[in-house]
């Protein structure tokens, strides 16, 4: 199901047929070096299974990101409903991409396409990113949300604080 799209790109629920092509973002240790770590492919199955849940539950998750001209998966973007950042709620915006998509502007043209559909769809009215502070790419999308920097947040499992960024309707 087509959630919504962008000039270039769709974004739509993750099917089973889509372990391959996430293969090319999750199995990628650069692409996965500010998370935790590469993923096999039993875990992308249980990934896709799990946004399914989550679409279903919360109306939102991860989207699977398509290249229009091509109808190939890049990589996803969407939202993740967090029940506690630093005591509060929060639906968080996150995109990752597999390597040989980089630098086109796709996490950026995601991302805005995800923020107005959740502020217009959804009727959300704050988004958040939680990113590591070395992760200046993911910062630069953020920001060009019109997000900005609230403060850090630890998040169980990992050893190392990440920055919050936050942006309102």
């Amino acid at each position: 199901m087509v959630v919504t799209e962008s000039e270039r790109l769709t974004l739509r629920h993750a099917l089973p047929d889509d372990v391959v092509a996430m293969r090319t973002v999750f199995g990628d240790a650069e692409v996965m070096r500010y998370g935790d770590g590469p993923k096999s492919d039993r875990w992308v199955v249980s990934w896709i299974t799990q946004m399914n849940h989550s679409y279903r539950e919360h109306g939102y998750g991860l989207w699977v990101v398509t290249f229009k001209p091509s109808g190939l998966p890049i990589g996803y973007c969407g939202l993740t409903w967090f029940p506690s950042i630093n005591g509060q709620p929060e639906v968080e915006v996150g995109y990752r991409f597999a390597r040989k998509h980089w630098g086109f502007g796709y996490a950026t043209e995601s991302a805005i396409a995800v923020r107005d559909y959740s502020y217009i769809d959804l009727g959300l009215n704050r988004l958040i990113a939680i990113i590591d502070p070395e992760n200046r790419r993911s910062i630069r999308v953020a920001e060009k949300l019109g997000m900005q920097y609230e403060g850090d947040v630890m998040l169980p499992g990992y050893s190392h604080a990440d920055s919050v960024y936050a942006c309102h309707r």
